[in-house]
């Protein structure tokens, strides 16, 4: 090893390499030397794909930098990534231990605090250079406005915690924030509230398996930054769409005392978060931001890819212009390899060191865009991501859409993919709450036949592209957009503490605030409110497919009226525990729901909804199959739903009204029943009602009524039978 001064005037600064190494392109990032080369201590092989730049020097303190210090020039030393392959700069670089804080940094840009040789120090001290992230870095931590790579270990004790696997099938997601789903709750200490270690608290895990679900999915835990315009206005990039590295846990979700003792500290934090919710039968999916970056538009902030290669790593139009189709200023260019290994590379490092169990792609489109901009479903990261060991098994869910030229994708993604179902979220909202709205002011609403497909998996939608119902993730809100509670209490968006003027977030929600814009005294609006609500949770959780419930719906969480609170890091974001009556009875119908939807599937065959629907037999009023006329008719807004597979243990009966009336009907007939049977094979002899979104509830829970025989199901509401 060679280890040399590099002339600096008064302050020098060690610039190391080492002679006659052998340094490797791969893996990206930092790893082990490579066998053979003369043993160094905290020796690595360090990798980085910087096209932009023609040489690469990487800047570093020693090992064990200490958490609360910032760097300076007599903390830091130099060593050059001497070697370059494909534009990948690589070299081995002694002394950057577990530790060392680093960055990258153009060959020639001399480091803060040195001075040219010749010249009196006073006047010698060069600008800030352009220090740069490394993509692949372990943690990043932030001094005085400069980031910084660091290593750390990545060892943990899981204690034998294993990934549960859920069957998509069995699968019921829960969308819900770090911050946002323990801020406010009283049961959990303060010092752990908003934390990673408050959501796996046992307190929060008790409630997520009391409510029933089987997966959180997490808004971004990447490590991201607030953008620039918010930071001037005193507002913070509360749901983190807003990426620093695609490899490193976002500190601020991590509690204090994790964040002081530093990044191991914090990764250890959220490994602990995931080991608890995996001992409890819990899946974790991340909300991931591929589709961009922190970096912003061209005159955006630059710390990482946009001085790597800009041209290489964010894509462009055929005039050298960024080519934005995410919105947020830029979009990372998955027509270069490299950025498709990034994004992969990132993934399975979640899913080995992380132990994650999937991911929902956020504007999925722009990672599947290629060389002429345009959607392929056969986008080389699509294939990778669906072919790749490492991946299987973990569950793939787009957003799939983005803002450009044909973003619109739902349905279009490939076999091994589900997709968030926005048609799905648009016919349910407008069955129960617009159409409601129009016609309680005397208006039509619409008819069954959309609301039909989006309950039996939108099949429509998907067989095209060879998928199943699993395909269809089942929404009707999500962190963008109304909660639940504010889709029953709203015509219009009231975004106002955003300080943009109320124009940000969609003003066409499909909403209906029943009789009064936001809060209201008045009983009967609250009642019709709160029943609306239950329609909207039991269509959700009682559709073929994959219901997403997001985090607070089951507990009529208000956000105000605001549906983009992406920056607010406060009450009005954050789930409130302290429940009314209604909001109880909200979280017990959701619970009995979930209760009932696991009940069903468990006694159906094991391919069931995949490869056999079995049967979904449609009845109207009468009894009689649905006809075309039924279908067509927006007065006619009766629906009843017989479910099940010949030869399944479990077959349901659910009954739809949407009209503005009461409405007598007759239930399926002995003759319409032929293909049901009991699960003791003999033919039905009743149905037993089991639950009803009505305002009176089901205090007839348990009766049994014989095939053919009249009941009545109140105005606006949904009545559940079993066979």
């Amino acid at each position: 090893m060679t280890v040399t001064s590099q002339p600096t005037g008064s302050i020098p600064v060690q610039l190391h390499h080492v002679t006659g190494h052998r340094s490797r392109p791969f893996p990206l990032g930092i790893a082990d030397t490579v066998p053979g080369v003369v043993a160094v201590e905290h020796a690595v092989n360090l990798a980085v794909y910087a096209p932009g730049l023609s040489e690469v020097d990487v800047v570093f303190t020693d090992p064990g930098f200490p958490a609360d210090a910032v760097p300076r020039a007599e903390h830091l030393h130099r060593a050059p990534l001497f070697d370059v392959t494909d534009h990948i700069h690589h070299g081995t670089v002694p002394g950057l231990g577990y530790g060392s804080l680093y960055a990258l940094v153009a060959r020639g840009e001399r480091i803060p605090g040195e001075s040219r040789a010749g010249r009196q120090a006073a006047d010698a001290i060069e600008p800030l250079p352009q220090l740069l992230l490394d993509p692949y870095g372990d943690a990043v931590v932030e001094r005085e406005g400069v980031y910084w790579s660091t290593r750390v270990t990545g060892g943990f004790d899981w204690g034998g915690a294993t990934k549960p696997h859920t069957p998509l099938r069995d699968t019921i997601i829960y969308e819900a924030h770090v911050i946002g789903q323990t801020r406010l709750h009283p049961g959990i200490p303060e010092e752990l509230r908003g934390t990673y270690a408050g959501l796996a608290h046992p307190v929060m895990v008790e409630y997520l398996t009391y409510l029933g679900i089987t997966a959180v999915e997490l808004l971004p835990v990447h490590h991201h930054r607030d953008e620039d315009h918010l930071q001037a206005a005193g507002l913070q990039n509360y749901w983190g769409y807003n990426t620093v590295s695609f490899f490193a846990p976002h500190p601020g979700y991590a509690t204090a005392a994790a964040q002081a003792e530093g990044p191991q500290a914090v990764r250890d934090e959220f490994k602990g978060m995931v080991k608890l919710l995996h001992e409890a039968g819990i899946e974790v999916l991340l909300d991931v931001v591929y589709n961009h970056t922190a970096e912003e538009g061209p005159d955006g902030p630059n710390f990482c890819w946009r001085g790597l290669g800009e041209q290489h790593y964010y894509r462009h139009d055929a005039a050298g212009r960024y080519l934005d189709t995410t919105g947020c200023g830029n979009a990372l260019n998955f027509n270069d390899p490299q950025v498709v290994r990034m994004a992969l590379d990132s993934l399975r490092r979640w899913v080995t060191e992380f132990q994650i169990d999937g991911f929902r792609f956020d504007l999925a489109v722009t990672l599947c865009r290629d060389g002429a901009h345009h959607f392929s479903n056969r986008h080389p990261f699509l294939v990778a991501a669906q072919a790749d060991p490492v991946l299987a098994g973990t569950k793939l869910i787009s957003e799939p859409w983005d803002v450009g030229i044909g973003g619109w994708q739902t349905g279009h993604f490939p076999a091994g993919w589900s997709d968030w179902n926005d048609r799905y979220r648009d016919v349910v909202r407008d069955f129960w709450v617009a159409d409601r709205g129009a016609m309680e002011r005397g208006g039509q609403g619409g008819s069954t036949a959309r609301l039909a497909d989006s309950l039996s998996g939108s099949a429509g939608l998907f067989e095209a592209s060879g998928r199943s119902a699993l395909a269809s993730i089942n929404l009707v809100t999500a962190h963008d957009g109304f909660t639940l509670a504010d889709l029953v209490a709203y015509n219009e968006k009231h975004n106002e503490a955003n300080g943009e003027d109320n124009r940000d977030g969609n003003s066409h929600n499909r909403s209906y605030n029943h009789g009064a814009e936001g809060p209201t005294e008045d009983v009967d609006i609250l009642d019709s409110r709160a029943q609306s609500a239950r329609n909207v949770m039991a269509t959700l959780l009682l559709s073929l497919g994959v219901p997403l419930i997001t985090a607070g719906d089951e507990l009529g969480r208000s956000q105000g009226g605001n549906n983009n609170a992406y920056c607010q890091n406060n009450e009005i974001s954050w789930t409130d525990w302290d429940l009314d009556s209604r909001q109880q009875r909200m979280l017990a119908t959701t619970r009995r729901l979930i209760a009932i939807r696991k009940e069903y599937l468990a006694g159906q065959p094991y391919s069931y909804p995949a490869r056999d629907l079995g049967y979904l037999k449609w009845f109207n009023s009468s009894g009689h199959p649905m006809s075309e006329e039924d279908w067509t008719d927006p007065d006619q807004r009766l629906l009843q739903l017989l479910i099940g597979v010949p030869g399944g243990r479990s077959t349901g009966l659910i009954v739809f009204n949407g009209a503005v009336d009461t409405v007598p009907f007759r239930l399926p007939a002995p003759e319409e029943l032929r293909e049901v049977s009991t699960e003791q094979g003999t033919a039905v002899q009743a149905f037993t009602l089991q639950l009803s979104t009505s305002h009176h509830g089901d205090p007839r829970r348990g009766a049994q009524l014989a095939p053919g025989e009249q009941d009545a199901i109140e105005a606006h509401s949904i009545t559940l039978y079993s066979v």
